[in-house]
């Protein structure tokens, strides 16, 4: 990617320590987020969210990219304040490419602190006061990884969550090992990759800590039998669900139902409002019995 040698040299957004996301998550959870600081009593319910469909191109970042900024532009012109690409869209999810290795996904994955594409998602959600999630192949400490990285509105990248459910082609990464929620004036987001939704638990555990609306990115297949899946997932957690696939764009919401849907292969965005109020706990969650539960951790 050609940037001018300013931006090259600039240093990448910080990424915040576990610390930092903890006392945010104890601020976000008890009020407000706005980004002065300012506190109210609880989260707010209203969110409008854009999920990004659309081919991409295997291995080619750039052109990749290109597409990603035009979106962006789009959901911006339309006052999104979430922005969610497909799984590993810079790269156009090369992993399942037959001519694909590890050293080669290597080459094409992004160091989290000097990465120009990283940096240059962070100076966007900045500028255009937006949210992102975005999906990418990682390289961290040697190890490369399924990701999907959160930028806040003020182009803070609060982590970086690892695709945790691997099989086939997706054995060419490290396996993620947590299920973190990410604090936003939403309150906790939770994130899980593609394959991720197949275990049930993977949604539950999101919602536990607290994940009114769960970001989807995925690749994945997208019949009728996955429509079914991801409505049981919002349904059986009480929770809303952007399912972002580059042929599909879905929300689900805490009724199981289809908040929004739109099928297409061209570039493009579906944005949706999402009144969060409406993921309560009293039809499930509240009547758990856990203590039945034990062997589901064995």
């Amino acid at each position: 990617m050609r940037l001018p040698k300013t931006d090259r040299e600039r240093p990448a957004a910080p990424i915040m320590s576990v610390t930092a996301l903890c006392i945010l998550a104890l601020v976000f959870s008890g009020g407000c987020a706005s980004t002065g600081g300012t506190k109210c009593s609880s989260p707010p319910d209203l969110v409008r969210v854009a999920l990004m469909h659309g081919i991409p191109e295997k291995w080619n970042l750039d052109a990749n990219f290109a597409v990603f900024l035009e979106q962006l532009e789009a959901a911006s012109d339309k006052g999104a304040d979430v922005f969610i690409t497909p799984e590993c869209w810079l790269d156009g999810y090369a992993a399942p490419d037959k001519k694909s290795t590890p050293d080669r996904l290597r080459q094409v994955a992004q160091p989290l602190e000097s990465s120009p594409y990283l940096r240059r998602v962070a100076d966007e959600a900045r500028q255009k006061r937006i949210w992102i999630c975005f999906g990418f192949t990682s390289l961290e400490e040697e190890n490369i990884y399924n990701a999907a990285g959160l930028w806040d509105s003020g182009g803070n990248l609060l982590g970086v969550y690892h695709k945790t459910h691997l099989q086939a082609h997706d054995l060419q990464f490290s396996p993620g090992n947590s299920l973190p929620v990410f604090p936003s004036p939403w309150g906790p987001l939770g994130i899980m990759i593609c394959a991720d939704r197949r275990w049930p638990e993977t949604a539950r555990v999101l919602r536990l800590q607290g994940a009114r609306l769960i970001l989807n990115p995925t690749y994945g297949f997208y019949s009728d039998l996955n429509e079914a899946m991801m409505r049981t997932r919002s349904y059986e957690n009480e929770c809303f669900i952007a399912f972002t696939h580059p042929r599909l764009s879905l929300v689900t919401d805490p009724r199981g139902r289809i908040a929004a849907k739109r099928l297409s292969d061209s570039p493009g965005i579906l944005v949706v409002d999402l009144a969060l109020d409406k993921a309560t706990t009293d039809k499930h969650l509240d009547d758990r019995r856990p203590d039945l539960y034990q062997l589901i951790g064995k």
